[in-house]
């Protein structure tokens, strides 16, 4: 399990290291965003090719799932970026850190992004490392979640996307289809996934540990990176709150009656 473990770490930080040179030469942090799927794909390839490329279907399908997912998000957060600048998030970063910006975007954006996708990859790293036996029912939910997960996260940002993309929506929230029901339709999703994850991972003999996976990334969604750094960027608009009031935070749910405020604020979506 170590040179598993050990393998993914290598792979981590040399992924790690290589997009802070590309960020800083850009000027550009949020650039990590785009590589933050196929940087899981590097640190289990990393990991696997270490611990001897074991064939087993268990981890074989994680890996296979984790790659569709990998590559869906960076082509979606890629195409999102396209022409944007840096996010407003990394930016604030980049005014509050003045002459300490550098190292610390180097160990608080880069190197903390690697610790956190090691530890979120645990249930697929732990599998490559000790596949366990045949399969289980635990097997049968994990995909049953993943797929779930997949369809929030995916179907959301479509949704969110093409919203977007029409002129007559310049300046208004996202309030329909999945968002109807959660204002963080993709945030739910990438949640869910992980616990489907780590239920395909517990047919492993270490699979119970990969538990941090999915507790961390709802902690980073919940508390943290996710849905407060977000709203508050929205906080006071008297749109916001209307959909604030009558909307799930993450766990989809009928929405309670509102009408929406209409165009006011600047012109940036909820997502």
């Amino acid at each position: 399990m170590t040179v598993v473990l050990l393998g993914a770490a290598v792979a981590l930080f040399l992924t790690m290291n290589a997009m802070f040179v590309v960020g800083m030469r850009a000027s550009d942090n949020s650039l990590i965003d785009i590589a933050y799927g196929p940087a899981f794909v590097l640190a289990c390839l990393g990991g696997w090719l270490a611990g001897g490329m074991e064939t087993h279907f268990r981890p074989l399908v994680m890996f296979c799932l984790l790659i569709l997912w990998a590559a869906r998000l960076g082509l979606h957060i890629g195409l999102r970026h396209r022409g944007r600048g840096e996010d407003f998030r990394y930016m604030a970063f980049r005014k509050a850190w003045g002459e300490t910006f550098v190292w610390r975007s180097f160990l608080q954006i880069y190197m903390l992004q690697g610790l956190v996708v090691f530890l979120v990859a645990a249930p697929v790293l732990l599998a490559m490392a000790r596949p366990g036996g045949a399969l289980v029912w635990t097997d049968v939910l994990g995909v049953g979640l993943f797929a779930l997960g997949f369809f929030f996260e995916a179907v959301g940002d479509w949704q969110l996307s093409r919203f977007r993309k029409d002129p007559a929506n310049r300046g208004q929230l996202m309030t329909t289809g999945l968002w109807r029901y959660t204002r963080h339709p993709n945030y739910f999703g990438e949640a869910v996934l992980w616990w489907g994850f780590f239920f395909l991972g517990l047919g492993s003999e270490y699979g119970l540990y990969g538990l941090v996976s999915p507790l961390l990334i709802a902690f980073l969604l919940l508390k943290v990176s996710g849905i407060p750094m977000l709203e508050e960027k929205y906080k006071g608009r008297p749109d916001f709150e209307a959909y604030k009031r009558a909307t799930s935070p993450f766990f989809p749910l009928p929405p309670r009656t509102f009408q929406r405020s209409g165009r006011d604020g600047d012109d940036s979506e909820l997502a």
